[in-house]
């Protein structure tokens, strides 16, 4: 029996039953793609990593292998091994449920013409494809033999897309203008290329990340100067683009706890634990914020870790002290930590907006200016130019 000719019909039918219920799946048209689209096609195999780190490969052989591929959960479809050994993730399968809600907020009419940024496996281009025809697609990834493997299996489906190997930031400027452009990789900001390429009115939905974690998918609309549009209620992460078609290395946190400044908090010391300040906070960094973890006790990491390349790092434990806060220890030119509890105080003071209070504009000087509730309101943030 080959892939195509597997009694999958059902198992997607069950998987866009359980996007419906979650509320990412609303119109018949987008539930139909997810109904005829065969996800196996493009998921041929996926890795799981195991609590001691190491990766383990399930297949199209392996028991559970079709369940698995028709579940409403990630995939990790390709790996990649760095200069020093570490085996990390290059590309992924999305949460069809995630795709599915970018897919319904890009709110698509039958005539548009769609860029997206980061091919991955095809499955997405697959959707789209589905739903607007295929002449209406285009696809660029950094990955050349992901691009070409994408193509054989859209084929498989009489599908054939414009798919390119080329950098995202550029996008595809030779098949443009666009009515909407969709990122499925985070990036620290909106490539003002993007902008030139996609028609007034048109849409762009892109997850910015200045840092891990520090950011969300929003929809802009493409102005005569600007584009311009709010957060989406719901958080969202994707794999940062790569610059190249290698493996990212891995970042490692060097600090010296002993000579760092010391103080108490009562915050989770975790990015994820405050997303939105998290996000705001990034305004006042010197550049990238690496978070990672030092030292190990019974309960797990000892240290949460954050530096930037300017030599700034705090660290904060994981486990309360007994007067109920956690130590927090930090040096170089900014006191990373300080800044964020300052942000958190501010993001209290006005009433802890999620979200969908939070709007973004961007222009072509790359300036990218955060705001909330409206953008002439007195309330803003400006990030970085990164």
């Amino acid at each position: 029996m080959t892939a195509t000719t597997m009694p999958w019909q059902e198992l997607a039918h069950q998987l866009a039953d359980q996007i419906a219920a979650e509320g990412a799946l609303r119109s018949p048209a987008w539930r139909d793609a997810v109904e005829a689209t065969p996800r196996h096609v493009f998921v041929p195999r996926f890795y799981v990593q195991r609590q001691d780190g190491q990766w383990t490969e399930t297949s199209v052989d392996d028991d559970g292998w079709l369940a698995a591929v028709y579940s409403n959960e990630p995939l990790i479809t390709d790996l990649a091994t760095t200069a020093n050994g570490h085996r990390v993730t290059v590309s992924s399968s999305t949460k069809p449920g995630l795709m599915v809600r970018m897919l319904e907020a890009l709110d698509v009419d039958d005539k548009d013409k769609v860029l997206e940024i980061g091919t991955g496996t095809g499955y997405n281009v697959a959707l789209m494809s589905h739903r607007l025809g295929a002449d209406r697609v285009y696809s660029v990834d950094i990955s050349r033999a992901l691009v070409d493997t994408a193509r054989k299996r859209l084929a498989e489906l009489g599908l054939r897309p414009t798919l390119a190997a080329g950098h995202g930031v550029e996008g595809l400027p030779e098949h443009g203008p666009y009515d909407r452009i969709i990122a499925t990789c985070s990036l620290p900001a909106v490539p003002w290329a993007w902008a030139e390429q996609l028609r007034e009115g048109g849409l762009v939905l892109v997850d910015i990340k200045p840092s891990t974690h520090a950011g969300n998918l929003v929809l802009l609309t493409r102005h005569a100067d600007r584009l311009e549009g709010r957060f989406l209620p719901r958080w969202a992460g994707f794999m940062a683009m790569r610059d190249a078609d290698d493996a990212p290395e891995v970042t490692s946190i060097a600090v010296d706890l002993n000579a760092g400044r010391r103080s108490v908090t009562h915050l989770e010391p975790t990015p994820w634990s405050s997303l939105v300040p998290w996000f705001l906070v990034q305004a006042l960094m010197p550049d990238e914020v690496v978070f990672g973890y030092h030292g190990a006790t019974d309960q797990g990491p000892e240290w949460a870790v954050f530096s930037t390349p300017d030599g700034s790092w705090a660290a904060v434990k994981t486990q309360l002290g007994e007067n109920g806060k956690r130590e927090v220890r930090q040096g170089g030119p900014i006191s990373l930590w300080d800044e964020l509890e300052r942000t958190h105080q501010t993001w209290d003071n006005l009433g802890r907006p999620n979200w969908d209070r939070l709007g973004l504009t961007v222009t072509s000087d790359g300036l990218h200016r955060v705001w909330l509730d409206e953008p002439s309101g007195k309330v803003s943030w400006t990030l970085p130019s990164r």
